[in-house]
């Protein structure tokens, strides 16, 4: 198994896949690497090489107390880069995935990054206030830091059918795969997983878009149960200069697996334009 050990003495996870151009993906809450293997099958098969590590206390890198905020992810995903010696990489970030791409963006820097995707990302900002009226008001965040702390294992369970749009009519979304997000979420620690949330819908980010200077992409259900679409893609589309925003129809959160085909088609146009 492969690590790569950060300055505060976290073990970070990683899978690294293939040869050819780097891609390197960051997952969303409560999730790891492996939400990611259907886009890492892909373009492996398309002469790509692939990378995705479990965040900080998620999966199977270290369970450390604290660090659970864009800035920490953000350097621990230059630590895997930088240990890779990757360049001219194409970031993709899903949910806070995309968080995390944006931070490293705006800390680290596009010195080693060619393009950038967000799927379904948080940015530029989750929680609603006066000034993001269509974000996630603040008792459903604190709905979640509660489910997560009194019966994390139930939580999940229930959380896992809007994740993948398994409560629309017509799903085809099999019980195996809510099984694995709960599974997913329960490889993290509590502590993670919980503090995990203030930073992933509390972290203001319009800063970070304004420094992106690559092209990029933006991709998102318009029937995100999780990620509403008007208070996160839509903006980062007017924040990113440039920035390209595909929009898929009736698509959930969790769209890496119900949308696959779709996605990864659209990523290879995309890494290969």
């Amino acid at each position: 198994m492969a690590y790569v050990t950060t300055p505060d003495g976290t073990d970070l996870y990683f899978k690294d896949w293939g040869q050819g151009p780097p891609v390197v993906f960051s997952h969303g809450w409560p999730l790891n690497a492996d939400a990611w293997e259907d886009q890492m099958m892909f373009l492996t098969g398309h002469g790509y090489r692939v990378v995705a590590h479990d965040r900080r206390g998620h999966g199977r890198s270290s369970q450390p107390w604290g660090g659970q905020t864009m800035d920490t992810f953000a350097d621990d995903l230059a630590a895997v880069i930088e240990h890779l010696d990757l360049r001219d990489v194409t970031l993709v970030g899903h949910s806070t995935g995309g968080g995390e791409v944006a931070r490293y963006v705006a800390r680290h820097g596009t010195a080693r990054v060619k393009k950038v995707v967000l799927v379904g990302a948080v940015v530029p900002l989750l929680i609603q206030t006066e000034h993001n009226p269509h974000g996630v008001p603040r008792d459903v965040i604190d709905g979640i830091r509660q489910g997560v702390q009194r019966d994390r294992s139930q939580y999940f369970r229930d959380f896992a059918p809007a994740f993948y749009g398994a409560n629309r009519p017509g799903s085809a979304v099999s019980q195996g795969q809510q099984d694995t997000f709960w599974l997913g979420g329960m490889q993290a620690s509590l502590a993670s997983l919980y503090d995990c949330v203030t930073a992933f819908s509390e972290t203001d980010q319009t800063a970070d878009l304004h420094a992106f200077d690559v092209p990029t992409l933006i991709i998102h259900g318009d029937d995100d149960q999780i990620v509403p679409i008007q208070a996160t893609a839509m903006r980062a589309a007017e924040l990113v200069r440039g920035s390209v925003l595909k929009t898929y129809e009736g698509a959930p959160h969790g769209l890496a697996t119900t949308h696959k085909d779709q996605l990864n088609a659209d990523l290879l146009s995309f890494i290969r334009g």
